[in-house]
């Protein structure tokens, strides 16, 4: 089997990071967050009141608005402070590169807040929030973590992988500052308004990613990233922008208009 995961996904660093060295942790631990988020979770529920997690959550929000938030200064003042990467090239260091465990520290740490995520949705099971586990909920976490492993494998840490990083980071910081404003004030979490500008910066940050990979892509032909990692990078962010483009203007266009609709009918009756 060992053998097999090498053909698949031939490993890249000769000194790998946390969680990228076996696919075993990652395949088990997204195993079990789907066995858990799709079945057992509802079971182990059936018969219990939703858990009171409020301040569980405060300290769990708190905590990512500063991991993401620390994550994102650091990597904003090497690439764009201290200047140590081509921004119209990121291409992974060598081994013997003077910045390498920099960025492998970075790397492994970005890959270990992505599983850390996966706490989203156990929060939602526990306190019967099922309305949020949706596909596309899902799909984002498993994918990103799962992806985050592969491509680390087979290409090594940093890179063009730190502009996935940067963007992926700053929404995370806003949108789990949101997640901790929703969760201490249900007023907030009752705020349209608030709500629909975290999906925007979502879209924004994937076409923004899908822009800068057609750019390293076709517009800078002697940079070393390899063309497979530009075309996944560019796929994924094509799937999120229609996912999370169908989720906008589902939850937001469509409900707005059907709102209006309805008041409009109201005045016409009174």
């Amino acid at each position: 089997m060992q053998a097999f995961f090498q053909r698949v996904l031939p490993q890249a660093d000769p000194n790998p990071i946390v969680l990228a060295d076996s696919p075993w942790p990652i395949l088990t631990i997204l195993a079990v967050y789907l066995l858990f988020v799709l079945k057992l979770g509802k079971i182990f529920m059936e018969n219990r009141k939703p858990y009171d997690l409020k301040r569980v959550l405060m300290f769990y929000n708190l905590f990512q608005v500063a991991y993401n938030g620390l994550y994102f200064g650091g990597i904003f003042y090497y690439m764009f402070i201290k200047q140590i990467c081509n921004l119209r090239c990121l291409e992974t260091f060598p081994q013997d590169h003077e910045h390498k465990q920099v960025e492998r520290i970075f790397h492994a740490a970005y890959l270990l807040n992505k599983v850390l995520d996966l706490m989203d949705t156990v929060f939602f099971i526990l306190r019967k929030s099922y309305k949020q586990v949706t596909f596309l909920h899902i799909y984002h976490h498993v994918l990103v973590a799962f992806a985050g492993f592969a491509l680390t494998r087979t290409y090594g840490t940093g890179g063009h992988l730190n502009s996935l990083a940067l963007l992926n980071t700053m929404v995370h910081m806003i949108m789990y500052f949101y997640y901790f404003l929703s969760s201490q004030y249900p007023s907030v979490k009752g705020s349209i308004w608030w709500k629909k500008y975290i999906t925007l910066t979502q879209l924004i940050q994937f076409t923004l990613l899908l822009a800068y990979g057609i750019y390293v892509r076709f517009f800078s032909p002697n940079c070393g990233v390899p063309h497979g990692v530009l075309y996944v990078t560019m796929l994924q962010a094509v799937i999120f922008i229609y996912l999370f483009g169908t989720f906008y203007i589902q939850t937001y266009l469509q409900t707005s208009k059907s709102s209006l609709n309805n008041r409009k009918s109201e005045v016409k009756q009174s």
